[in-house]
């Protein structure tokens, strides 16, 4: 007997030699049969054709599972491969993953050149072969077959050079097989809407000092109508592109000279980040939190010592060497080391804890140029970090108190749609990690425990925890259904083990303390990117850099203008006077593409009665207001 449990606890049993996922799906419903399109079987996901041959945890996916998802974009990309062969047989192939939207192949084009023209051919012969229905069939084969089949691509060779004799497999579906891990629809005919999407550089393996491959994005569905759906949505994403509102907005710059990957805040982008600074920094004082202040730079030592320099040493700028022989230093890769040496500076009790110590701390992180993008990937980035130094008694409710600030944050700036992740070790890769496997249970029970008590709705992932902890990431959707990582808590027995810090407890005797890892922003750049693109540059009015824009009708009344500017400062109303000599008209419509929440209109009538015109951003005009009336408004 088989018998197979089903995500919801029933159990069905079979009285053969194997079963395989879509049998079992028709043992049900012939309805689901024709829905399902890949499996996870004890938490592996394989092909619905797979043979179940023990005892097992079975879960049927469709094409509304997120893995189904997966299944679905990893076989179009082999129907991608495809196509570029037709037409670019000299073409080597590499690797061709499922992303979270869609799908890609990298390809080495050699003498040829691949462009946008390009695209529809691709996306027609992929449609053509799709029609095929051709099932997709993975099967093993010798690791000296697979080389023999690959011995003229240096790029696929490389990749079995590198898997284990009887660990490699090959799919085929129609006329084309590829080197594959597996995890496929059934057939080509569930694909029935295709678009290639772009085109880019990308370096073999992700390093630099390889050679630069051609990255093709497509992404594809089982229906015309989501393709179509889906093109909309993407249009409405350029519209909202941190990288077109941070300039049109002036929020944000860079510069070659200064270097990549680095960014000049503008006025505007200053005074955004200072409100949202401010905004913290009262909900965390409200907290019990401290502020501290380290420096850009730390000796080599300090990082050595928290294994940042063994995990990320190569991934940093290289070590700064001063004239002293021999002594090196980093500029400043994480803020954790920095606080833990505050927090050794001084002896502590256990009446003394919890210690929460928090800073506005900027860091630096070698990022390679092709995975730059606008804010959301830089090279310098100022985290929202905290470190809480508490008692293991303490943690549990640390790290809840933790829970509810980030949820505040996140409700105060409009997002409301949002997915608790817990993230683990990996189960199978260990060696990826410091600490010993107790201090890692006692971290990962107390986030899921948390997660728990505060009813969050959660998923887990393992392999996704930091080096040297589990953590609790916060996976926010926009306004646009994308989801983004923010907000971060992480759990760390480790640090305290490796700076040997420690407290005296109430049996005299020292003690370590356990450290909580928290950054509700997790940083200022990718957070103002996200906010930005989630509101489409409409920022909440506490938020928004310039509230209002006063638009004096002529120079005549430019010097009332003033007048009104400065009344309104009094009541930390921010925002600016256009002076230009344009026609009230344009400056309205300059105002509105610069997303003011207020437009102020002053001539001789507002100029005689001391008031003002009002229109509001996405509303129009309000009327004639009093100044006082108009700060009661805003207020």
């Amino acid at each position: 007997m088989i018998n197979i449990t089903l995500p919801d606890g029933s159990v069905r049993s079979y009285n053969q030699q194997h079963i395989t996922p879509i049998e079992v799906a028709k043992d049900i419903s012939e309805g689901l049969a024709r829905n399902v399109i890949s499996a996870l079987v004890d938490n592996n996901q394989v092909e619905v054709t797979t043979p179940i041959t023990s005892d097992s945890n079975l879960q049927l996916l469709t094409w509304k599972d997120d893995l189904g998802k997966k299944a679905f974009w990893h076989s179009s990309a082999h129907l991608l491969a495809q196509a570029i062969l037709f037409y670019y047989p000299n073409a080597k192939l590499t690797i061709g993953p499922a992303i979270e939207k869609g799908f890609y192949y990298d390809v080495d084009f050699g003498d040829e050149s691949f462009q946008e023209k390009d695209f529809e051919k691709i996306q027609d012969k992929m449609l053509e072969n799709a029609k095929k229905n051709s099932e997709f069939n993975l099967y093993p084969i010798s690791k000296e077959k697979a080389l023999e089949e690959y011995k003229n691509n240096e790029y696929k060779t490389e990749l079995i050079e590198n898997l284990e004799d009887g660990t490699i497999s090959f799919c085929t579906h129609d006329d084309f097989t590829d080197l594959c891990r597996g995890g496929h629809i059934p057939s080509t005919g569930i694909i029935k809407a295709v678009k290639v999407l772009s085109a880019g550089g990308a370096y073999w393996r992700g390093d630099e000092k390889n050679k630069q491959l051609t990255r093709v994005y497509g992404i594809s569905f089982p229906k015309q109508k989501e393709l179509n759906e889906y093109l909309e949505l993407l249009e409405e994403a350029k519209k909202r592109d941190h990288r077109k509102l941070g300039k049109e907005l002036g929020i944000y710059t860079f510069s070659e000279k200064v270097g990549q990957g680095l960014p000049l805040w503008l006025p505007k982008g200053a005074t955004l980040r200072k409100k949202l600074e401010n905004f913290l920094s009262d909900a965390q004082k409200k907290a019990g939190y401290e502020m501290v202040i380290t420096p850009h730079i730390g000796h080599k030592e300090l990082y050595v010592t928290s294994g940042h320099y063994e995990k990320y040493g190569e991934d940093s700028f290289q070590p700064i060497k001063t004239p002293n022989e021999g002594e090196e230093f980093l500029l400043k890769p994480m803020n954790c080391p920095h606080h833990c040496e505050i927090y050794k500076s001084s002896p502590w009790s256990y009446k003394d804890l919890p210690k929460r110590l928090a800073e506005f701390g900027t860091v630096y992180r070698y990022e390679q140029s092709g995975e730059l993008h606008g804010l959301t990937r830089v090279r310098g980035f100022t985290q929202d970090d905290a470190h809480i130094f508490c008692t293991p008694d303490q943690l549990l409710s640390e790290f809840e108190n933790v829970i509810d600030l980030v949820l505040f944050v996140f409700k105060k700036l409009g997002f409301d749609d949002f997915t608790a992740q817990i993230s683990l070790r990996d189960k199978d890769n260990k060696e990826k990690y410091i600490g010993s496997d107790e201090n890692w249970e006692k971290a990962e029970q107390a986030i899921i425990i948390a997660s728990k008590n505060k009813n969050l709705t959660t998923v887990v992932e393992y392999g996704e925890a930091a080096f040297y902890g589990p953590k609790l990431d916060f996976m926010v959707k926009d306004a646009l259904g994308r989801s983004w990582q923010l907000g971060t808590i992480q759990v760390d027995y480790n640090l305290p083990e490796r700076f040997e810090l420690s407290y005296v407890g109430a049996d005299n005797e020292k003690h370590r303390p356990v450290m909580i890892h928290r950054a509700p922003f997790g940083s200022m750049e990718r957070f103002i990117a996200i906010l930005l693109e989630h509101t489409a540059g409409d920022l909440p009015l506490w938020l928004a850099p310039e509230q209002y824009i006063l638009l004096p009708i002529s120079e005549k009344y430019a010097d009332y203008a003033k007048k009104v500017a400065q009344q309104l400062e009094k009541y930390d109303i921010c925002g600016s006077i256009d002076n230009r000599s344009e026609k009230t008209g344009k400056k309205i419509r300059d105002a509105e593409v610069n997303k003011y929440p207020f437009m102020l209109i002053v001539g001789e009538k507002e100029e005689e009665n001391e008031t003002i015109s009002l229109r509001k951003r996405g509303e129009g005009d309000i009327g004639e207001v009093s100044i006082e009336n108009f700060v009661s408004y805003f207020k």
